[in-house]
């Protein structure tokens, strides 16, 4: 295996045997303007590695040797490379005998030379006019030569106008083609963001092109691949269909990712002793830092079997939405979340939309779940989405933008995220949050990543993303009042279509993000009304929860006597419009008020039985009898 070692001192490995068909497109956009532009701006994924085709074969390169490979292939010999720290170095070090021939360019022991601002425009001139030395500059961590590009101080002023005035004055010095170098000796800017130069300085101005590089492509992510696979343990073992689909599965599973990144995987695959057949688990340990995988034990699979039974203790009378609940979680234990895409990505496990009627378990589901997956119902993460409701609340959950207070602590949505990968996300009542922060779920949905205001990636490929929202129940009229959608009267299928109905006209038309509900799909889980018998068996679980709570908290056994029970539970489904939750708060005004007043008037001694003989209700206050 060769390496390659940068002036930084930084070894690239090479992996491959072979050039590769194409140098990265940046890098041919920068060739073939060589010969009309004597500056360019090179911004965006500067800090990556980049795939270069040398004579010994396919390289990962940083930036400044990538360029100076690209560059000597055109015929330029070296390159002067400048930043705040090292000062100005030559890079090859071996071209520091030609560098010097320039005026005025000495170097030190370490082959570098300090020099100002203004010593730097001569050395720049000096480049850019060197016609019997074909070199090119780079000015590097271009980003933090003022830390205020709108407002300049008198020297950097002078500095920039200088070298915007060299870039107009700057004349050719050779014919294109002339000894195969380029007319012009570039002068090249390496910034982080399109704004960290004045924007006068590049904005409209001929002289200098602006180069972006982007995030590595598919093609490119499998040539990485490729290169990149002869270090996996197992990878003389394969034959060459199973390596070429498990290349597949390395580019599509880096979707998003850097080259460094993906040099990063190889290398935990090699230190966990991965194989090149369990590629995903290299990439979601790169993505998570979680070396076990929740999603692929055994026990969780058994857990998701007899699910519906746990669950339906918990959420009454909604078996449709338990049993789709449920479908999704198997398909996402079974590694076919997303199965029908011709290409793998980071989506989220499972995805479920649930509406309905209020109180009538879709938060319970997304407990019952997460106790399900977790062992633990709170472990959810819940966000109530009302609370996101203005636009500038964005901030609370990805973080604030640079510069802006408190942007380097992040967000509470990604932090979150970040500590807990393999967690359930519950968002209650999404439609209050406003569209912009809407907008961030087409990423997390399609993409499975989001990146927060320090400029980090999270990432949401091990969570289950819960919706849930009241929408369809009521709609709006003709003059704007809002009506009766549907009611406990209708049947179940119709109460679903109007739901539906209603869910697709509020992202289609009301919010003209018809995109957001085509990333749900078909996870959309409609929860029926309370019914009357549902009704029952819901009060008497919570009947019972009195009960053990009272023998928990005071050592009391307490009954309820036939009569009274039967006129609790009249009292408490009477009115089913809350669900559950109308039925929980009517027992705290019938019963729990007035049991607590009670005991804490006359506490029963620990071990004694009493029975709650009577109840009476007068005036909206409940009083009972204890015998």
């Amino acid at each position: 295996m060769a390496t390659y070692v940068t002036s930084a001192g930084e070894t690239i490995a090479q992996h491959g045997q072979g050039p590769s068909a194409r140098w990265p497109r940046w890098i041919v956009e920068l060739q073939r303007t060589l010969a009309v532009r004597p500056q360019f701006v090179i911004s965006g994924n500067i800090r990556d590695v980049f795939l270069a085709p040398t004579q010994d074969g396919l390289v990962f390169l940083p930036i400044v040797p990538c360029l100076h490979e690209a560059f000597s292939q055109r015929g330029l010999s070296f390159l002067l490379v400048y930043d705040r720290v090292d000062g100005l170095k030559v890079f090859p070090e071996t071209a520091r005998a030609a560098a010097e021939r320039l005026p005025n360019l000495k170097f030190d022991g370490r082959g570098a030379a300090q020099v100002s601002r203004e010593t730097l425009v001569q050395t720049m001139r000096a480049v850019a006019g060197g016609r019997d030395t074909p070199s090119a500059m780079i000015i590097d961590y271009a980003s933090r030569i003022t830390s205020r590009p709108h407002d300049l101080s008198e020297t950097e002023l002078d500095f920039f106008v200088a070298c915007e005035k060299l870039a107009h004055v700057t004349r050719p010095m050779r014919s294109l083609g002339q000894d195969g170098a380029p007319p012009y000796n570039p002068i090249i800017w390496l910034i982080n963001r399109a704004n960290d130069l004045p924007d006068w300085l590049v904005v409209g101005n001929e002289a200098i092109r602006t180069v972006v590089v982007g995030l590595p492509d598919r093609q490119t992510r499998f040539e990485a691949a490729a290169a990149l696979a002869r270090g996996f343990i197992d990878y003389d073992r394969l034959v060459p269909e199973q390596r070429t689909r498990f290349l597949d599965q390395f580019a599509d599973l880096s979707d998003g990712l850097t080259l460094r990144s993906m040099l990063a995987v190889s290398q935990l695959a090699r230190d966990q002793s991965i194989p090149l057949s369990g590629i995903a688990d290299a990439v979601r340990l790169y993505k998570v830092g979680v070396p076990d995988n929740p999603w692929r034990q055994d026990y969780l699979k058994e857990k998701i079997r007899h699910g519906d039974r746990a669950i339906g203790q918990r959420v009454r009378g909604q078996y449709q939405a338990v049993r789709k609940a449920l479908d999704i979680l198997t398909r996402s234990a079974m590694g076919l979340s997303g199965a029908q895409a011709s290409n793998r990505s980071g989506r989220p496990r499972g995805v479920l939309f649930f509406a309905g009627p209020t109180g009538v378990g879709k938060t319970e589901l997304a407990k019952s779940i997460t106790e399900l997956l977790f062992g633990d119902e709170q472990s959810y993460l819940r966000f109530d989405m009302s609370e996101f409701s203005a636009e500038h609340s964005e901030a609370r959950l990805l973080g604030s933008p640079p510069g802006y207070i408190g942007h380097d602590a992040g967000g509470e949505l990604v932090n979150a995220v970040r500590q807990r990968p393999f967690s359930v996300l519950l968002f209650d009542e999404v439609e209050k949050a406003h569209p912009r922060i809407l907008d961030k779920f087409l990423q997390i949905l399609e993409d499975g990543r989001l990146t927060d205001g320090r400029g980090d990636t999270v990432f949401f490929s091990e969570a289950v993303i819960v919706f849930t929202s009241n929408l369809g129940i009521y709609v709006e009229n003709d003059d704007g009042q809002r009506v009766l959608n549907v009611s406990p009267d209708e049947a179940p299928p119709d109460i679903e279509r109007k739901i539906r109905n209603a869910i697709e006209h509020h992202f289609r038309f009301k919010l003209q993000r018809p995109e957001l509900l085509n990333r749900i799909g078909d996870n959309i889980v409609v929860f029926d009304f309370i019914r009357r018998e549902v009704a029952s068996s819901i009060f008497e679980k919570m009947l019972a929860n009195i009960i053990e709570r009272v023998r928990d908290e005071h050592g009391v056994e307490l009954e309820i006597a036939s009569e009274v029970n039967t006129q609790i539970l009249e009292s408490c489904t009477a009115s089913l419009d809350n669900g559950g939750r109308g039925i929980g708060n009517r027992l705290e005004t019938v019963l729990i008020n007035p049991l607590a007043r009670a005991l804490f008037e006359n506490t029963p001694a620990r071990g004694t039985v009493v029975t709650v003989s009577r109840i009476t209700e007068q005036g909206g206050i409940a009083s009972i009898e204890l015998t």
